[in-house]
């Protein structure tokens, strides 16, 4: 069956990604090329400080559900460096998950605003001048190849400069000034490198002679990752007066015995998101199996989620689209539903931190990198041999071109057997 059309928003963050790409590609060459040049007259060596670190900074620039599989890695921070200030660079509209998770303090937390080219430049010389003020002794920049994060990790003024390298591979040159760089591997889940990328920068802080040359992680043993994370625990009273409204304002969802929950949209990737029939043809069996479906997601997700409705015509099917004003009363709906089928993204993470069973379509990115890390949470792959496309060496530019076959096959009775089997455990 053929995917759904692009909505017009989908076709705006199309617009948006591609005009990011392609800054980042040509601009953001020639800048690190300079930038490389520049370093390589004018560096030193670096010195020790004779003092344990003070303050460390950790740049997390892409989606938010990265912010929660890099629990790990803020564990690692606070547990090796109990005397730091850790500080995070995001963009402003991703800080939400990091205070809600609450890795640093509010004072900790520094933006980037990308809603227009002026806004993204003005917002990073403030940024960059408030982190040089900071005079940092180490980043970390987490972006796979991410050329803008790279310069910001120079521009920050830290003496230790943590982040990801090709190497050898070919492609997503983004220079030499990244003076402890570790090779990516796209074979091991990104919490784990995220994890690595700490102690790399344990490592370099008290060794700095060793900086300047690619780190590869094999004298590093890693944990094997852990079956769930841990769950963000919820004020009582709070908790106890969202699920009063959610019933007030939704009582099918008080008479009904299973309450499932589908995240329809694609978000900022729409290309990862399972087609909207399909999505249509299992909430149809739920329905008819006595179960109330809620259909989440953000305001803008609205138009998609009323063509759902308008196709189901039930009762027991309800809009919760802009339903939750922030990203806790979203982890409250999680705790007052029983299942969550989702596609790839931030929702499946948020679910990680709560105690709701979760289904997460993936196909154009892969599991084995990205999955959630919870033992409530079921991947479905189709395993074609052309899946996964979306990968750090191809800036998440499918070949694809909006056609996922890779999740059109995934079929809904299939789906609905599955879902089924978690309601009655």
């Amino acid at each position: 069956m053929a995917a759904a059309p692009e909505s017009r928003w989908d076709n705006a963050i199309q617009m948006k990604l591609s005009v990011q790409r392609a800054i980042d590609r040509w601009v953001g060459q020639v800048l690190c090329w300079g930038l490389s040049r520049w370093h390589s007259l004018t560096r030193r060596p670096v010195q020790v400080e004779g003092h344990p670190p003070r303050r460390l900074l950790v740049i997390l620039l892409s989606e938010m559900g990265s912010v929660v599989l890099a629990q790990a890695q803020f564990d690692e921070l606070q547990r090796a460096h109990p005397g730091a200030q850790l500080h995070v660079l995001q963009l402003r509209k991703n800080q939400s998950v990091m205070r809600l998770v609450g890795f640093v303090p509010e004072s900790n937390l520094h933006s980037i605003d990308d809603s227009s080219l002026g806004h993204l430049l003005s917002s990073m010389w403030r940024a960059l001048r408030d982190l040089r003020a900071l005079q940092l002794d180490g980043v970390i920049d987490c972006e796979l190849f991410s050329r803008i994060s790279a310069l910001l990790s120079y521009g920050c003024g830290a003496r230790v400069r943590v982040g990801f390298t090709p190497h050898t591979q070919e492609g997503l040159y983004r220079g030499n000034f990244t003076n402890a760089a570790v090779p990516y591997n796209p074979y091991q889940h990104i919490s784990l490198q995220f994890l690595g990328l700490a102690r790399v920068l344990g490592r370099a802080l008290s060794h700095p002679e060793e900086l300047g040359r690619v780190r590869p992680l094999n004298r590093l043993v890693l944990p094997v990752l852990p079956a769930s994370l841990r769950s963000l625990p919820l004020d009582d009273n709070e908790s106890q007066q969202f699920r009063a409204r959610l019933m007030a304002d939704h009582a099918v969802f008080d008479r009904s015995s299973h309450r499932v929950l589908l995240y329809v949209s694609g978000g900022a990737l729409p290309i990862r998101a399972w087609p909207e029939a399909h999505y249509i043809e299992l909430a149809r069996g739920l329905l008819n199996q006595g179960c109330a479906v809620g259909l989440i997601g953000l305001p803008e997700d609205t138009p998609q989620a009323q063509r759902v409705l308008d196709a189901l015509q039930h009762p027991a099917c309800r809009d919760l689209t802009g339903y939750t004003r922030n990203l806790r009363e979203l982890l409250m709906l999680f705790h007052q539903a029983d299942l969550l089928i989702t596609n790839d993204g931030g929702p499946g993470h948020f679910a990680s931190l709560t105690p709701i069973q979760t289904l997460v379509f993936f196909g154009p990115e892969t599991s084995r990198l990205y999955g959630p890390i919870s033992e409530r949470a079921t991947v479905l792959e189709s395993g074609m041999a052309c899946s996964p496309c979306l990968t750090a060496y191809n800036h998440r530019d499918s070949f694809c071109d909006g056609d996922n076959r890779c999740l059109q096959v995934i079929e809904p009775a299939q789906v609905l057997s599955m879902a089924l089997q978690r309601l009655s455990t």
